[in-house]
């Protein structure tokens, strides 16, 4: 039986082989040639690291079609009182995915506070990303799904907002956003094996990392240094958020973006 193990194994890595081989291949799996790449893609995150752990597939994409991409993080990260350094560690990883300090922003509100068991203010938060997404002329929004990827409450919260925001019909017209899909643990943690899984689910768009890459977003990661606990270094190795991103768009009007 060790023989049949050892062949689906080499299938399954053959596949995923494959996979990455057609998702590269297709390098625009969203359709942005077809909008104008002069205006800015906003990564809206609630924490530092969040660019690295969870969005390096999507940046270094969209960074490599010549996007120009702006990040808005909603907190410094001063739940254990590091807000100061967490920030700079942000600046020195947006600068090795491609994005320079002065397309950086954070805020740092009472009501936003870095803390995994609060739900932020969702009218506040909605009225700080509009005016942000106005002030930049936005075009395409990237964020974390209804879930959160981890269930992290602010991270949740970021998504409520935006859904506010579209719902209400207060978003700028051509303005899209695209939300990171959450996946269970099993599938959180099995690296690039869980790019079959990925392909075949269903999903607006999807980006994946070649080892070079995947190589820039560690070395992003790294940049977060007083996060590098011995679980991290895990999440560095096994995480599929390492390798693979796949979204949906908030609204189903939105994918006149895909050309896939």
């Amino acid at each position: 039986m060790l023989w049949v193990a050892a062949l689906v194994a080499g299938l399954w890595l053959c596949l995923c082989c494959w996979f990455q081989v057609s998702c590269r291949r297709a390098g625009v799996q969203i359709a942005l040639r077809s909008r104008s790449c002069s205006c800015p893609a906003l990564l809206l995150v609630a924490h530092p690291d969040d660019e690295c752990m969870f969005f390096a597939p999507v940046v270094l994409a969209l960074r490599k079609l010549c996007w120009p991409f702006t990040v808005l993080c909603c907190s410094t990260g001063d739940f254990y009182g590091h807000g100061k350094i967490r920030t700079e560690e942000l600046v020195h990883s947006c600068g090795v995915l491609g994005i320079p300090r002065s397309n950086v922003t954070f805020i740092d509100h009472r009501d936003l506070p870095d803390n995994p068991g609060i739900q932020w203010d969702i009218q506040l938060l909605a009225s700080i990303v509009l005016n942000y997404i106005e002030a930049n002329s936005i075009e395409l929004v990237v964020t974390f799904d209804e879930d959160g990827v981890s269930g992290h409450a602010n991270h949740i919260s970021l998504y409520t907002a935006l859904r506010h925001l579209h719902s209400d019909g207060k978003l700028p017209q051509g303005c899209s956003v695209l939300t990171l899909k959450s996946v269970n643990v099993f599938r959180k943690y099995i690296s690039l094996l869980d790019l079959p899984f990925s392909c075949l689910q269903s999903h607006d768009a999807i980006f994946v990392l070649s080892y070079e890459e995947y190589r820039q977003a560690k070395n992003a990661m790294k940049c977060h240094r007083s996060q590098l606990l011995w679980f991290r270094h895990f999440y560095l190795l096994f995480s599929r958020y390492m390798w693979i991103n796949s979204f949906n768009f908030l609204s189903h009007d939105e994918k006149s973006w895909k050309s896939f």
